[in-house]
């Protein structure tokens, strides 16, 4: 048997639920996906976890599978010895006790991780690819560096949310050239912690359009009332509100605002003219789901369906995680990302401009550092076909 590839997990924190749990824990015991379940590829070898909590379950899983915990990023990467011996990075600077700033995010150390790992690859003369869970940072120049730092490298960067890559009801993907006037995605939570899966959910669909993507000029955030008053005035359509909110199936009887007392908006001014809408919807969904006016008039909407929402009593919750896993796997495999990272990059500057406008009154905020161009990317190879999750794949690990 061929030696598999060994890979670093490098995370914040690991506690039930956590995106270290419902990723690294799939990487060591395996990935139930529609199909079965789907044996791991490559092996993890090492592990650091920065803050070691009260409830963390990282040390037990990692002595389970005798897996070494080491006390540095460094000592992980090398495997105790002078230089990198892994052949792929996980870093999941998800959770833990981080502090906040003052336009309410959360100050996880993703790229100072990165800097650690871009370090060891370069003293060593190799370079493997790494895999960044969520955006990138929670500011737009630690974002870049990241991107840039590890093209300079040639080492391979994914990043990003599992949304693009769980079911969606009905299924909905646009090929490549599609003419869209106008898109809108719905999504629930904090506008940092939530606002990211929404603001990818839109990315993923509109990426497709003519002509690719050419990058944001301009991001104003609203709330309350506002954000009603914003879709009078045409700034957005409140068509496509209805119709995403209507691919949902979990979702209360009568109007929007019946339930939701502080919608909150990205409106999004693409650089080619298409016009993006990030729209949360706390109270009334919790669920996410994406709707387009096509340049023909037709409107088309699917529900990006995430299992796991239904909390801690969710049996086999998080499956969706799976794909993403899977995803980035294959990534460790061949080395190259099966998702382009240019996504994550675009809608990471776009979520802190969301947030900056909020904080400076809710104004629009001209972007000219995101001419972020790329491409409309092949889909991914490990994706779900079927519309909600099967039997398949809710007991997350094979018999024993």
């Amino acid at each position: 048997m061929p030696t598999r590839k060994k890979i670093a997990a490098i995370v914040t924190e690991y506690f039930a639920g956590s995106h270290a749990d419902v990723v690294v824990t799939k990487f060591l015991k395996g990935f139930p996906t529609d199909n079965g379940f789907q044996a791991p590829r490559v092996e993890i070898v090492s592990m650091y976890i920065d803050q070691v909590a009260e409830q963390d379950i990282g040390v037990g899983i990692a002595a389970e599978h005798e897996v070494p915990i080491y006390p540095s990023i460094v000592g992980a990467l090398r495997l105790g010895g002078e230089s990198l011996a892994v052949d792929g990075v996980l870093l999941i600077g998800e959770h833990g006790d981080y502090a906040w700033n003052e336009k309410e995010q959360q100050l996880f150390p993703r790229k100072a991780f990165l800097e650690q790992i871009c370090g060891v690859m370069a003293t060593s003369d190799r370079s493997v690819p790494v895999f960044n869970d969520k955006h990138l940072s929670y500011n737009w120049h630690d974002a870049l560096w990241m991107v840039e730092r590890m093209a300079s490298l040639g080492a391979p960067l994914m990043a990003g949310s599992s949304l693009p890559v769980c079911w969606r009801n009905p299924w909905l993907e646009h090929p490549a050239g599609t003419r869209i006037d106008e898109a809108l995605s719905v999504g629930f939570s904090g506008l940092e912690i939530y606002g990211f899966h929404t603001l990818e959910v839109l990315q993923c669909m509109v990426e497709n359009r003519l002509g690719g993507e050419s990058g944001v000029e301009a991001v104003t955030c609203l709330e309350g009332e506002a954000v009603w008053e914003a879709a009078a005035e045409g700034l957005w359509s409140r068509d496509l509100a209805e119709a995403a909110c209507a691919a949902i199936e979990n979702r209360p009887q009568g109007r929007i605002e019946d339930h939701c007392s502080q919608p909150a908006i990205a409106l999004i001014e693409y650089r080619d003219g298409l016009r993006g809408s990030a729209l949360m919807l706390d109270g009334y969904i919790e669920d996410l789901a994406y709707s387009a006016r096509l340049s023909d008039g037709q409107v088309v909407a699917t529900e990006f369906f995430a299992q796991g929402h239904g909390g801690e009593d969710d049996v086999g919750a998080h499956a969706h995680f799976a794909y993403l896993s899977l995803n980035v796997e294959e990534m460790f495999l061949t080395g190259e990302a099966t998702v382009p990272v240019e996504r994550t990059l675009l809608m990471t500057g776009v979520l802190e401009a969301m947030l900056d406008s909020r904080h400076s009154g809710h104004r629009r905020l001209e972007t000219p550092w995101l001419d972020v161009c790329y491409a409309s990317p092949p889909p991914a190879p490990w994706r779900p076909r079927s519309r909600r999750p099967t039997g398949a794949c809710l007991d997350p690990w094979p018999p024993a």
